[in-house]
């Protein structure tokens, strides 16, 4: 079998009805929760800071808890962080992307194999 190349890979999405979550959800959730902040976390993703708030409310909307805990802002300063069924989520999809690499690979890999070379 032929190793992957450096820029294969598989991407994950996952449909609840109307709902996705896939890498851009999962990885505003972890901005968050590495930033303390809605905001920061959307330009660490060079998003806008309405469009990371639209991400946030559609999350929290989709699940039975909300996933984001946000405060205001003012003197003391505002912030946000995962809740505890945040980072379940979190976790959770983390673990089917992982799960989902390691049983593609075998098939990644022959079709790799199947390719034409390519100039890199």
């Amino acid at each position: 079998m032929t190793d992957l190349p450096d820029d294969a890979r598989l991407f994950l999405r996952l449909f609840f009805g109307d709902f996705r979550f896939g890498p851009g959800k999962a990885a505003m959730l972890e901005g968050i929760r590495d930033t303390g902040s809605i905001s920061a976390a959307g330009r660490r993703m060079e998003m806008s800071y309405k469009r990371a708030w639209m991400l946030v409310e559609e999350m929290n909307a989709a699940f039975a808890t909300p996933l984001v805990e946000s405060s205001r802002g003012g003197s003391g300063g505002g912030g946000a962080r995962l809740s505890e069924t945040g980072h379940q989520v979190l976790a959770h999809f983390r673990a089917i992307e992982a799960a989902a690499a390691t049983a593609a690979t075998p098939d990644m890999q022959a079709l790799a194999a199947l390719m034409r070379p390519r100039d890199h």
